[in-house]
């Protein structure tokens, strides 16, 4: 099967998208932006890779009569339990790094108990967090980091206590493991993976309207099925980090415009909040672009200002809007610099101005500042698509839609739950044209 592939590699997370010849979506894939961009790509590559395997699965379940009405739940017991035995592997590699490195600083009076503390908690570890992938568990994050992170340091704090080891050493040999563990490229094998996790999933039915073998023999085929990398194209803000040659490189810009158009033909100015940039973009019914404007050199307003404004408040990304939609009053933010966001943010604190409040001031500073840019761009016309992972947070979003129609009346908002993956859209279907043309 001939496939094209789009990837975004921004400065915060890196999207994948793997597109049929008919311009089918087969899988998305996303994750970390680690410093190693290489790395990076394979990893969101690999992510897409899986979730085609998911959705080619799912179609030829669908397509038996039987199991029509069973598809959904088999696809979704068949990933959590893939998901399960790739993040078991990765924890083991990660347990495995640490103790190299606990051994390489040659603590020699803690040696034995070091190695005793480390591999204690790593079986913690593991019971706790398989719990995550039990039927009906929302995971805060889908990112090996973020689910592991927090878990080490409740784990090692606790082991660190009844062993007698520094817990400040163990947190140190963590640090610099982690960040080996996920430059690593992911050396599974996909195949091998997903039919042991379709064992596990096989042995908790027992009452399937067709034979188990059936099944099995039927996601045999379906892994059979080879991926043809037919046509990639990399876009995002280190694209010029990406193995591929210049010709297979295309603008931020334009990946999104497209990106937006084929999500939403109607849409006549799109919105991108990314980490590092936030864009306004004018595009015609073909998803050409035909105007934009970008904020200037610094990274103010943007997603790594929200996370910024997380690590000062120590706490997760993913809380921020949560916390800011329960604001009671309106307070203004003088400032969307991160060189003086920390400064202005503990003197709010100081005052007694409750934090939910400040959130909210900040996520409406944001905005007003992306709408700036929408109005230097040509202001909204016709339908407005937000991009972006700023797109997720519903605090965000509260304050555009109140922005927009202040300034712009009643305009048709498209918000895409799969929206952060636009600008690798763009890019795959710019691969599908490349061998069309």
């Amino acid at each position: 099967m001939k496939c094209f592939i789009g990837i975004d590699l921004g400065s915060t997370t890196t999207k994948a998208v793997m597109m049929d010849t008919n311009g089918e979506i087969l899988g998305r894939g996303i994750t970390n932006s680690r410093s190693n961009y290489d790395t990076a790509s394979q990893v969101s590559k690999q992510e897409a890779v899986i979730s085609a395997r998911l959705e080619l699965c799912h179609r030829a379940l669908s397509a038996i009569p039987e199991m029509k009405e069973l598809a959904d739940d088999m696809l979704d017991a068949l990933e959590r339990n893939f998901r399960l035995e790739l993040f078991l592997n990765q924890l083991d590699d990660l347990q495995q790094t640490c103790l190299h490195n606990g051994a390489d600083l040659r603590h020699a009076d803690i040696g034995e108990m070091l190695a005793q503390a480390l591999n204690e908690t790593f079986e913690r570890m593991k019971s706790e967090l398989s719990k995550l992938f039990a039927p009906g568990v929302e995971r805060k994050s889908d990112f090996f980091r973020d689910l592991a992170g927090s878990v080490y340091m409740t784990q090692a704090e606790a082991v660190a206590e009844e062993i007698g080891v520094p817990f400040d050493v163990l947190i140190n040999i963590y640090d610099k493991s982690i960040i080996e563990t996920e430059n690593r490229p992911p050396a599974e094998d996909l195949v091998a993976t997903f039919l042991r996790a379709l064992d596990r999933v096989m042995g908790e039915h027992d009452d399937l309207p067709i034979e188990p073998q059936a099944i099995r023999e039927l996601v045999h085929t379906t892994m059979d099925i080879e991926l043809e990398e037919t046509y990639v194209v990399g876009t995002g803000y280190g694209r010029v980090r990406l193995p591929f040659p210049k010709e297979h490189i295309r603008s931020e810009i334009l990946c999104h415009g497209l990106g937006a158009h084929l999500m939403y033909p109607k849409t006549r100015t799109v919105l991108d909040i990314g980490g590092q940039d936030t864009k306004g973009i004018q595009i015609d019914d073909k998803g050409i672009v035909v105007n934009f404007q970008m904020n200037d050199r610094c990274a103010a307003g943007c997603g790594r200002y929200l996370g910024y404004i997380a690590d000062e408040m120590n706490i997760g990304l993913h809380e921020l809007g949560p916390i800011a939609m329960k604001a009671t009053k309106n307070i203004r933010i003088n400032s969307t610099c991160t060189v003086f966001a920390g400064a202005e943010l503990r003197d709010r604190l100081a005052m007694g101005e409750k934090r939910a409040d400040i959130l909210a001031g900040l996520h409406r500073a944001i905005v007003l500042r992306a709408i700036s840019i929408i109005s230097r761009s040509g202001g909204v016309t016709s339908e407005f698509t937000f991009t972006g992972g700023v797109a997720k947070n519903e605090a965000a979003v509260k304050e555009l839609r109140k922005l927009i129609k202040e300034n712009y009346g009643d305009v048709t908002i498209n918000i895409d739950p799969d929206s952060i993956y636009t600008g690798a859209l763009g890019a795959a279907e710019f691969a599908r044209r490349a061998v069309a043309a």
